[in-house]
């Protein structure tokens, strides 16, 4: 939790961060890869899916996304072709940060989903208390618009519950005018934050917070 003494430092400190420009209106524009991006560009309006090349170094990605004036690089990672991890890039001055990526579920194989529309979702952040939680949700804030067109019914969910980050994308449904039911829309996945960098990514860049196993010995000690 932040103490109340902080509130006022972080809410300076949230002034003049590197993500203050979206929350003065800028449009998030956002560049990703990778085959499951197809669905992660239908939930972040102005998202567009590019391809990485073998010979492509994050460096000359970075530089061709700020050039295209993207806001945010979104890379996702693999292993064997498992889908395993995603660092997120806000541009052009950060900060940056890797997750891992588990449980991941198309949105075609979950049960009575939804058709998605191109509407602007309405996001929903949970649980993200801490001063490293204030800022990986305003990370996942500036990936969509400000203005979300509610006539569409999407709503997008980032939910932390002990340092996992659950995302799920729902449509209202309106069963009549006193009930209000969710229809799953997908996909749906889960990560878990590794580290969070100041600045664009670069291999030795300053780490503002990285995980290390010893932390996971307290059940009650949570970062987010």
């Amino acid at each position: 939790m932040v103490d109340e003494d902080d509130d006022g430092e972080v809410a300076q400190d949230e002034a003049d961060d590197e993500l203050a420009s979206y929350f003065s209106g800028r449009t998030p524009k956002i560049v990703t890869g990778y085959d499951f991006c197809h669905e992660l560009v239908s939930i972040f309006p102005n998202a567009q899916f590019a391809k990485r090349g073998p010979k492509h170094e994050m460096k000359q990605i970075i530089k061709q996304a700020v050039k295209h004036e993207f806001t945010d690089l979104m890379i996702v990672n693999e292993d064997r072709k498992q889908l395993n991890a995603i660092t997120l890039i806000h541009l052009p001055d950060g900060p940056s940060a890797y997750f891992k990526l588990t449980n991941y579920i198309p949105g075609k194989r979950l049960p009575g989903h939804g058709r998605t529309t191109a509407h602007n979702p309405e996001l929903i952040l949970n649980n993200f208390n801490t001063r490293l939680g204030h800022t990986v949700g305003r990370m996942f804030q500036a990936l969509l618009p400000q203005v979300p067109e509610f006539e569409g019914r999407q709503v997008v969910t980032f939910h932390n519950q002990r340092d996992f980050i659950f995302v799920r994308r729902h449509r209202y449904v309106f069963k009549d005018t006193e009930k209000v039911g969710l229809q799953e829309l997908g996909p749906r996945f889960t990560l878990k934050l590794r580290w969070l960098q100041k600045g664009t990514y670069a291999r030795d860049g300053e780490y503002e917070w990285i995980f290390k196993p010893d932390m996971e010995t307290s059940r009650k000690r949570f970062f987010l």
